[in-house]
């Protein structure tokens, strides 16, 4: 489990479970999947843990280890421990102390390892029965390695800038600190240089950076949702709207006082859900993959890779919308530019630890925004589903006064017109979703205040512009709009509690 569930959650697993057996019952479930090659790269992944440098490798007592960073633990750990830690970011596990009465205990659990193990054994004897079956031998005497109980990421840090040194955790550390400690000491101690500004980008396109194309489409998203919301609120049908239909405006008003309306606000909503993109690409360009984090740029991957592909849902409604199309032309080339290459010099600065409470306070606004992603993801796909199919829902047809075999007679292009809107939107709300999901998971660190302003910037979007043209239009159906006042509520909520820590002065270069 990564920090944003142990944390906000182990009180209430600790009530229920008991505060041992909570601690077992993680580290088990941790152990269960991680011991599993999929499940590795699955907890790998989704926890937003990468490769560490390679200035950070080294050895243990003659057994290279990738991360000279580990944890140390008692033989009745040790099974459980080896099997979750490697996809945690531990480069090595220390069973420590060991005696003759606990060899056949640390045998069975070293077998099958992915990890180095060493051990600490309390005599001869014991050395000679488990060397066949560990990596190697430690000893308490020895001045490189430093095991720590103090939860410190910057204490940590400092010890491995050491280039002989390897920092053990005591399983306290982990209890304290969570399970997302590890990755938090390697960026830490990953050296970094100075971000890029725009004068470092020349003239020749051919040279320009990622992140410069991530935020060219980020701003081009940003404009097209605003032109979309300007044609909607005036004259809401374009030419080609007119052509593909053969109705007027006064035509759909005639035919159902509500129908214009209704129009207005599908496309509203979705008008504000391409702002939201542009604010979340345009905060992931400048401060995640203009920095070097790697997972900023995934997390512009994947959002794309959802967004994109929706322009082919004409195949399903009919309906081929040329500004659409033209929009999706202009950016997709920029958005392949962005993502073409993974960043290498990391640009980032670490901010020194603050206060824990604080911290404690962020990782549940954390895991608020992490379930409202979710959330909006889910919404997105089943308003797709809903576009492609039936196109309207219950409340839908209430708030018309008709049905879809009412509004088929009175145009038969009618409906597959309302499906494109439909379908687009919840494309586009799931492009959007999994942005926030994947910034909150990935993003949340003391001193970015980029993620802050922009997960803000992309619900004020997103939300504001679907409550006022719901008022507005007086389509106020508590259930129908029950999913935004949820999303609301959550977000703000957890705004609010990470707003010290995501916003806490620290001290940047002069480039950034």
């Amino acid at each position: 489990m990564p920090d944003w569930t142990y944390h906000p959650l182990r009180g209430a697993a600790a009530a229920v479970l008991g505060e041992r057996r909570s601690r077992r019952t993680a580290l088990r479930l941790l152990a269960s999947i991680g011991s599993r090659p999929a499940g590795a790269r699955l907890i790998a992944r989704g926890f937003g843990h990468r490769h560490p440098p390679q200035r950070l490798a080294g050895d243990l007592a003659g057994v290279p280890v990738t991360v000279r960073l580990g944890i140390s633990v008692p033989p009745s750990l040790a099974r459980d421990t080896i099997r979750a830690m490697p996809p945690l970011g531990a480069g090595v596990v220390e069973v420590s102390p060991v005696s003759a009465a606990d060899v056949e205990t640390v045998r069975e659990a070293a077998a099958g390892r992915s990890i180095p193990v060493v051990v600490r054994a309390r005599d001869a004897e014991t050395e000679a029965a488990l060397k066949p079956h560990i990596d190697g031998f430690t000893s308490g005497d020895d001045p490189h390695v430093v095991r720590v109980s103090d939860p410190s990421v910057t204490a940590a840090a400092a010890a491995i800038e050491e280039p002989d040194t390897v920092v053990l955790a005591r399983p306290d550390v982990l209890v304290a600190a969570g399970p997302g400690w590890f990755a938090r000491v390697t960026e830490a101690a990953t050296p970094t240089a100075p971000a890029p500004g725009l004068r470092d980008l020349g003239l020749d396109p051919r040279r320009w950076p990622a992140w410069w194309w991530a935020l060219l489409v980020g701003l081009g998203m940003t404009a097209a949702g605003l032109g979309a919301a300007v044609i909607t609120l005036g004259p809401v049908l374009l030419w080609y709207d007119r052509d593909y239909l053969g109705m007027t405006l006064h035509e759909l008003h005639a035919a159902n006082h509500h129908l214009v309306h209704f129009l207005q606000h599908d496309r509203i909503t979705m008008a504000g859900t391409m702002v939201a993109i542009g604010a979340l690409y345009t905060g992931l360009a400048v401060g995640g993959i203009r920095r070097g984090w790697p997972w900023a740029r995934e997390v512009y991957l994947i959002s794309g890779a959802i967004g994109f592909p929706t322009l082919f849902y004409f195949l399903a409604t009919g309906f081929l919308e040329p500004l659409h199309t033209a929009t999706a032309i202009v950016l997709f080339p920029m958005f392949l530019a962005a993502v073409r290459r993974t960043p290498h010099t990391p640009r980032w600065q670490p901010a020194p630890e603050g206060p824990e409470p604080e911290r404690r306070r962020a990782l549940v606004g954390q895991l608020l925004l992490i379930v409202t992603g979710a959330g909006l993801f889910a919404g997105g796909a089943v308003i797709s589903v809903v576009g492609l199919t039936g196109v309207f829902v219950p409340t839908d047809l209430t708030f018309l006064g008709a049905d879809a075999q009412t509004l088929e007679a009175v145009n038969p292009r009618l409906v597959p017109f309302v499906a494109h809107d439909r379908a687009g939107f919840g494309g586009a709300l799931m492009s959007a979703a999994v942005a926030i999901t994947l910034l909150s998971a990935w993003g949340w660190r003391r001193g970015e205040t980029w993620v802050f302003w922009t997960l803000t910037a992309a619900a004020a979007a997103g939300f504001l512009p679907a409550v006022v043209v719901h008022t507005v239009i007086h389509y106020t159906d508590f259930i129908h709009l029950a999913p935004v006042y949820l999303g609301i509520a959550l977000t703000g909520t957890g705004l609010v509690l990470a707003r010290p820590y995501l916003c806490a002065k620290v001290s940047r270069g002069p480039t950034d």
